[in-house]
């Protein structure tokens, strides 16, 4: 299993929020989620993306991930400074503090200053690590831009469809599309930018490395050592680590220890999974040894990473005050 595979068959590719934007000018969006990972798909017109270190004009078909939780800004004039602000959990407010979720609503996941706004947009984000996987952002730079024809243009159309239709299921549908699509977005820029790929998504340059990784991703619970993963691929101990290093960025037991810990920190969303039933999955001996690694990766105990993702995004103490608005995922922010 790769980590696209991981990432449509996963609970992280659940419950992901996801919308359809329509703007007319003057407008600006000061985003401050916090998400680890967002997706902007440009449906018409155009929108300027902003970001301390990265400023990119987006056109029609082009689609922009965008790596957390640093902010951002979308607008329609890179200049313009923001009129709404995007909090945690998806709070929409004007840069005074006032609630504009009701104001700006236009239908089903449908929002904006505009019913028939020139720019249209789908926005799909990721809202915690759980989601879309340290694994797979980590691959990415702050930014990326795939340009327009190098997705097909029909998965855009399908999930804008499915996004504006108040049926049965649409949520499952719309979490699948929106995984779809980053999937194929994220293959369109490793085409693209073989040479700034990194992490998993740079292993299909070298095959061995990519034979390594499979190994990995389908048994993380197998005893895995460097000399035992190289008499696998029927190569030198050598070999492999300059390889895997090369071609990855960390040795191959580093990276196998993040799997490891993102399959743990999933399956800890799970409340039904005793630690003890997580650690012997994910490679560890007893529930202590997994505590300890986990805490090593992760810098908090088991027990209190799963208390964190059980909390909800906009009431942690990192985020703004809970607020009385509740969050209606028929309509937007």
């Amino acid at each position: 299993m790769d980590a696209l595979t991981h990432l449509l068959s996963g609970p992280h590719a659940q419950r992901a929020f996801a919308l359809r934007v329509v703007m007319d000018p003057p407008w600006s969006i000061d985003v401050q989620d916090r998400a680890p990972l967002t997706l902007i798909a440009i449906l018409s017109g155009e929108a300027s993306l902003v970001t301390e270190r990265v400023r990119v004009s987006l056109k029609p078909g082009d689609i922009a991930i965008v790596r957390g939780p640093e902010p951002y800004r979308l607008a329609d004039d890179p200049e313009r400074e923001g009129l709404v602000v995007i909090h945690p959990g998806q709070v929409c407010t004007t840069q005074g503090g006032d609630h504009v979720s009701i104001s700006m609503a236009q239908g089903v996941r449908t929002w904006g200053n505009s019913p028939t706004g020139t720019t249209t947009m789908l926005i799909g984000t990721y809202e915690s690590d759980a989601q879309i996987g340290t694994v797979v952002a980590a691959a990415l730079p702050a930014v990326a831009v795939i340009p327009a024809g190098h997705v097909d243009e029909a998965l855009m159309r399908l999930l804008r469809d499915e996004i504006s239709v108040d049926a049965p299921g649409q949520g499952g549908v719309v979490d699948r599309l929106l995984d779809v699509l980053l999937v194929h977005a994220l293959r369109g820029w490793a085409r693209e930018h073989p040479e700034s790929a990194s992490g998993w998504l740079a292993a299909a340059r070298d095959p061995l490395v990519s034979d390594a990784l499979r190994l990995l991703h389908d048994a993380p619970d197998a005893p895995w050592t460097i000399e035992s993963l190289a008499q696998q691929l029927t190569v030198s101990r050598a070999t492999l680590a300059h390889r895997f290093r090369t071609s990855v960025g960390e040795p191959p037991m580093t990276y196998l220890t993040s799997w490891r810990m993102l399959l743990a920190g999933e399956l800890l969303s799970d409340p039904r999974r005793t630690t003890a039933d997580i650690a012997q999955q994910v490679g560890y001996g007893s529930p202590f040894a997994l505590s300890t690694a986990f805490k090593r990766h992760h810098g908090v105990s088991p027990t209190e990473y799963r208390r964190h993702r059980q909390t909800p995004l906009a009431t942690r103490a990192d985020g703004p005050k809970p607020t009385l608005e509740p969050r209606r995922s028929s309509t937007s922010c």
